[in-house]
């Protein structure tokens, strides 16, 4: 059987965001012309945490990367490899072995600062060199900035540690997601007449500023409905102010989600996360931002 041509992206591609786009774009073009695959490689954890032994907050995790390479761009198969062993690989055997030999590759899309290999030895312009010796095709494309400034994750990670939801979505190219399973909380909520759907932030993925933002919820089914969104650790009712949530009260909802994956979108912080001298007031609150909400949307484009 002959093997699959593929057209690749190489590099991590946390959040996938704009800079990350004109890679991902430029895939999709070169693969239909060349009647091949549109492909991303990615490695299955963070090579700045590997490298440097520091934890590294990401934007999303593998799943997350995949959908939104696929959605917004079209990419038809995420290649996930273990970091570990790739970068005791040698560069040249990544290029000649694996992508052409093992994956079939015949054109390569990298970023201006991608690093691969032993050592990070591989750079863009052996990469381009060493294809050209092989005769797969290469692109590398140059930084991509926006409003003068160069659209990077570790730029939209401090957005979002921020909440500045707005201008993280300018540089990502859309919301910021978190998705997992719902899970059982106090249920306080469904006492005040707005019941959340609670999830836990996953394991190694940055939780947005604390505070109530407006958004969107994509369900189980792939059906939208606007949210109120609560992430932090709820000082009005909670003793333990470690435990951080993430609440999204979805509007015009009723039903069970429990155990059941779904997507909370962040498009506008409404207020920072504050205690309330009352139950009550915290209600009334939580009902200004559903009417936030509201207007937010009618009034803000996809």
């Amino acid at each position: 059987m002959e093997q699959q041509k593929r057209v690749i992206a190489l590099g991590f591609f946390d959040g996938v965001h704009m800079g990350h786009g004109a890679l991902l774009r430029t895939v999709a073009e070169r693969a239909r012309v060349l009647g091949a695959a549109p492909c991303a490689f990615t490695f299955d954890q963070s090579p700045a945490a590997a490298v440097t032994g520091r934890a590294v907050p990401l934007l999303t995790g593998v799943a997350d990367r995949a959908r939104l390479m696929e959605q917004l761009y079209g990419i038809q198969e995420v290649i996930v490899a273990p970091f570990e062993v790739m970068r005791q690989m040698d560069w040249r055997d990544f290029v000649a072995q694996y992508l052409q030999k093992e994956l079939g590759v015949v054109h390569v899309v990298a970023g201006h600062d991608f690093h691969f290999g032993y050592k990070g030895e591989g750079d863009p312009r052996r990469l381009a060199e060493k294809c050209r010796e092989l005769g797969m095709g290469c692109d590398i494309i140059p930084k991509v900035e926006i409003d003068g400034v160069t659209v990077s994750s570790t730029y939209i990670r401090t957005l979002v540690k921020e909440g500045r939801m707005e201008r993280a979505r300018w540089f990502l190219g859309h919301p910021h997601t978190l998705s997992g399973p719902v899970v059982h909380g106090s249920e306080l909520g469904r006492t005040l007449g707005t019941p959340t759907a609670n999830l836990l932030v996953p394991r190694g993925v940055i939780a947005p500023g604390f505070g109530v933002y407006a958004g969107r919820v994509v369900l189980p089914g792939g059906e939208e409905r606007l949210a109120v969104t609560n992430v932090g650790t709820r000082p009005t009712v909670n003793a333990d102010k470690t435990a951080v949530t993430v609440e999204p009260w979805i509007l015009d909802y009723q039903g069970d989600l429990y155990g059941q994956d779904i997507r909370v979108e962040f498009y506008a912080r409404l207020r920072p996360e504050r205690r309330f001298p009352s139950v009550q007031a915290l209600r009334d609150a939580i009902l200004e931002n559903a009417r936030q909400t509201r207007d937010y949307f009618a009034k803000t484009p996809r």
